[in-house]
């Protein structure tokens, strides 16, 4: 079997590559890389620098590769860069997808593609209408969750007017090691790591603590992306969810337990988003009955594998 992973350097990619290389040893894999083969990717992954939104590059790369499945991880996913950046966040983030969608239409055999959308194209979802389902009324809050959603519309159009065999996912906010700056995670564990290696003053800037989320591991959702891959219905459309929540305040609170360092707490206003989602949880109940999935690492151990993560990131920059 041939698998293709788009953005396979990224945050989600690296890991989504090491699941699928420990529990699909008889795949080949391939991922695409913006700018040049990443050293974090593992050996056994085939690497080919593509912008996917070149068509006439994206159509040469499928034809070669001819994938039986593509997991079309890449894309721009900081929802706060993504109000300064509006029309790179969505022409990026649709074109892209377009690219493989045509791409695909014009192989002999048509592979099997999981488009990833998000759970933050829920918004501001009324109290009494959470958890969301896959039913629940969109509403996107940001340019990057309005591209989400043209994502999710599109694998649905080119399901129902083309056939190809596409599956969608809606993840909510997940955090792991490898995760760049941009996210409330690897922010505020990057700051801790600085801190503690003397590198700046022990004051942490921090913006809206208040929001809840459901947070999930990196590594639970690739376990759920080759799930769905696997058992997930073309056509059909999956959150990947916790089901539970934690504020912005508990996450901090949680990193600054695993620090012996005292850290005075500022607000800093240009950290704070022109619009906040107060409380947003996804129901992951679709997923669990066609899929048996449900999340295994304790938020606390996530957030300890962040902060090591950052350390070990300053140490080494050092």
């Amino acid at each position: 079997m041939r698998v293709l992973i788009t953005g396979v350097g990224g945050f989600v990619g690296q890991h989504l590559s090491q699941h699928l290389l420990a529990t699909q040893p008889d795949a080949t894999l391939h991922g695409t890389v913006i700018d040049e083969p990443s050293s974090r990717v593992d050996a056994a992954v085939i690497q080919h620098t593509l912008d996917l939104r070149d068509s006439q590059a994206t159509r040469a790369l499928l034809q070669a590769v001819q994938p039986d499945q593509i997991y079309h991880i890449a894309a721009m996913a900081a929802v706060g860069r993504s109000f300064d950046a509006a029309w790179e966040t969505i022409e990026n983030n649709v074109r892209a997808q377009l690219t493989i969608l045509q791409s695909s239409l014009e192989l002999a055999h048509r592979p099997r593609i999981l488009v990833v959308s998000s759970g933050e194209i829920y918004g501001p979802t009324p109290l009494e209408d959470l958890p969301a389902t896959e039913n629940a009324a969109l509403r996107p809050s940001s340019p990057y969750s309005v591209s989400k959603v043209t994502q999710d519309m599109l694998g649905l159009q080119y399901f129902l007017s083309h056939a190809l065999p596409i599956v969608r996912v809606r993840p909510f906010n997940h955090l792991g090691p490898g995760q760049g700056e941009g996210f409330v995670g690897p922010d505020f564990a990057l700051q801790i790591a600085r801190i503690e290696a003397g590198l700046k003053p022990p004051r942490m800037f921090v913006g809206n603590l208040t929001a809840q989320r459901d947070f999930l591991d990196v590594r639970d959702v690739v376990r759920a992306y080759r799930l769905v891959m696997a058992h997930g219905e073309p056509g059909e459309v999956y959150n990947i969810a916790s089901g539970t929540t934690h504020s912005i305040h508990n996450l901090l609170d949680t990193l600054l337990h695993y620090s012996q360092t005292t850290i005075e707490i500022c607000e800093d206003p240009a950290r704070m988003r022109p619009a906040v989602v107060p409380v947003l949880w996804g129901d992951s109940s679709r997923v669990r009955a066609a899929t048996g999935w449900e999340p295994i690492i304790p938020f606390e151990q996530t957030l300890l594998d962040v902060l090591n993560d950052c350390r070990q990131r300053v140490f080494t920059a050092q």
